[in-house]
């Protein structure tokens, strides 16, 4: 596929070049009393903060109630119990009373309105935490592997991930202006004309920039959906380097075949010592080549297809100092998180704890966001991690504390042992309704009693016990991963959903469309027949999306090649 004839940039490439310091007039809006929202171009400068204006679309039929969402960027989503702290009093003061954990390690607020950001974002990097960079035409947060079970280097990747964190953040001052000392930048000012950020350049990334770190042979970060991932080579106990992926992602759009989920390719190794120089060449490739002309064509996943892997790993070469080497032996057998106590390499304990579609919230007979605040006010030395599952782990947890942090978290409902089914605990959704601009049909609220419905029929069916990875989201943008999944539920209307089938449990193969359009109520009659084939037609101990790629895949195939393609369904996916 190639890139649009056209050479006319786009609306937010203009944007950006008319503005790099990325500031406009947030500050002098955000001082405005009388207004209750941004304006439209401020809309895309917030995203470089960290923020999307939305609006309650559950209200709209009435009223436009606007409102922002904020996202932490949280390297590795690693916070301490103090930064805990100070993120439940701002969802409770400023927010809607929750914590949403994403599946890129982070915290977003949701409900926030514009009198409260100011106070919000100020506490934020008070804590030493930040938003810069959360959200836009950037390198995004960048996740790393949580578990501390498997192997010490874990430290060591971390740190990695951290130190290529700072490596690639945006240099523009208006961030802090803003958010920090509360003033507005002289746009008129020459140094501020002049700005040019020294990775980026005058007009940043064509479209967003994801990277990640990852432990083999567990690939909880879903390496493979990202722009860059490090898959680090463990030998003898000792951090010897990482085999380089780029070209991941997820996002597409109906309709539209030139758009498409793309795993990322594995193009070398690299020592830890030019960790930094393998980072920067892959981002300011996309600076260079991605598509600034077509923003649905821009990811530099389209710049890895159309130009090569070959041609990409010459081209890192060229520009990192021919530091990569032929890519080492590794393997992935799981996506999962470790639910329950489990014992850390290191001696002490961590905690896994289930959190249904990353909201934290307080229910009648389940106060999780509660439980976890007491959490961390009784016990100030552990550490919070946020999972790309979208749970919290409790880590760095003495042998004495453990009956306390269990007997606290059971006062408030919350179990440390069978903390959910099968099926809940290997489900994701994004947000979606009411708060995503994007979303076509619900997710979040949609997605638990949608996982009982298929409990029970899998129940019924003798299926009962089999985990099936099952991720949903309200659009096609892919936000939960759901090109991943072994059944994935992608949002096209309301109550409406595409269908897609054959991910597998270690995050290395992507699903593909098996019904462009199912009604949410019909999910028992459409699933029915599938899992009664998977149960009398599945060799031993097969996966269901094992399963569907063997069996499924072909038959959709062959349907298609029986008959015309509808310009809605992408065959190859």
């Amino acid at each position: 596929m190639s890139a649009p004839a056209t050479t006319t940039l786009t609306k937010n490439e203009l944007m950006k070049l008319g503005d790099p310091t990325l500031g406009g007039t947030i500050a002098g809006v955000l001082t405005d009393p009388a207004a209750d929202r941004f304006a439209e171009e401020d809309e895309q400068f917030l995203k470089f903060h960290g923020i999307y204006q939305q609006d309650d679309r559950d209200l709209r039929k009435t009223a436009k109630k606007y409102m922002m969402m904020i996202r932490g960027r949280i390297p590795g989503g690693v916070m301490t119990a103090a930064q805990w702290i100070t993120f439940d009093d701002l969802a409770t003061n400023y927010g809607n009373n929750t914590l949403r954990i994403t599946t890129r390690q982070s915290i977003q607020f949701h409900g926030v309105i514009k009198s409260g950001l100011g106070a919000l974002m100020k506490k934020i990097n008070e804590s030493l935490l930040s938003t810069l960079a959360a959200c836009g035409d950037v390198n995004r947060n960048i996740t790393a592997s949580p578990t501390p079970a498997y192997t010490k280097v874990r430290e060591q990747v971390y740190a990695d991930s951290v130190r290529v964190m700072h490596a690639l953040a945006p240099q523009t001052q208006a961030y802090h202006s803003i958010w920090i000392d509360n003033v507005q930048l002289n746009l008129d000012d020459p140094a501020n004309k002049a700005f040019v950020d020294p990775l980026y350049g005058p007009n940043y990334l064509p479209r967003k920039f994801k990277a990640s770190f990852v432990i083999p042979p567990v690939n909880d970060m879903d390496v493979y959906t990202n722009d860059l991932g490090f898959i680090a080579v463990v030998e003898n106990e000792q951090l010897v380097g990482y085999n380089v992926a780029v070209g991941g992602g997820m996002g597409r759009s109906h309709g539209n075949v030139q758009t498409y989920p793309r795993l990322a390719d594995v193009i070398g190794f690299v020592a830890p010592g030019h960790l930094i120089d393998v980072a920067k060449a892959v981002l300011t490739i996309h600076r260079d080549f991605g598509d600034r002309t077509n923003r649905k064509h821009a990811r530099l996943k389209y710049v890895v297809e159309e130009r090569g892997t070959a041609w990409v790993s010459a081209e890192v070469n060229r520009r990192a100092g021919n530091v990569l080497s032929g890519v080492r032996r590794f393997e992935f057998t799981t996506t999962g998180d470790l639910y329950g106590w489990h014992r850390a390499v290191d001696g002490s304990l961590f905690l896994t704890l289930f959190v249904e579609t990353g909201r934290i919230k307080d229910v009648p007979g389940h106060a999780m966001k509660t439980a976890l605040r007491q959490v961390a006010e009784k016990f100030p030395k552990l550490e919070f991690r946020l999972s790309a599952n979208q749970n919290v782990i409790l880590a760095n947890i003495p042998e004495r504390d453990r009956a306390g942090v269990t007997a606290l978290l059971a006062s408030h409902g919350v179990k440390v042992d069978q903390q959910a089914s099968i099926l809940h605990a290997a489900a994701m959704a994004c947000p979606a309704l009411p708060t995503c601009g994007l979303a076509l049909a619900e997710s979040e609220r949609m997605l638990p009693g949608l996982i009982d419905r298929i409990e029970k029929l899998g129940g019924e069916l003798g299926l009962g016990g089999e985990e099936i990875i099952i991720r949903s989201t309200g659009c096609p943008n892919g936000c939960a991963r759901p090109y991943m999944a072994e059944i994935a539920f992608v949002g096209k209307a309301p109550g409406r959903y595409q269908l897609w089938l054959g991910g597998n449990a270690s995050g290395t193969r992507l699903n593909r469309v098996y019904k462009d359009v199912i009604k949410e109520a019909d999910v028992e009659t459409e699933l029915r027949p599938l899992l009664t084939r998977w149960k009398e037609a599945r060799h031993s101990g097969e996966r269901f999306g094992d399963f569907a790629a063997r069996i499924l895949w072909p038959e959709v195939a062959a349907a298609l090649a029986a008959a015309p393609v509808p310009a809605t369904v992408s065959p190859a996916s």
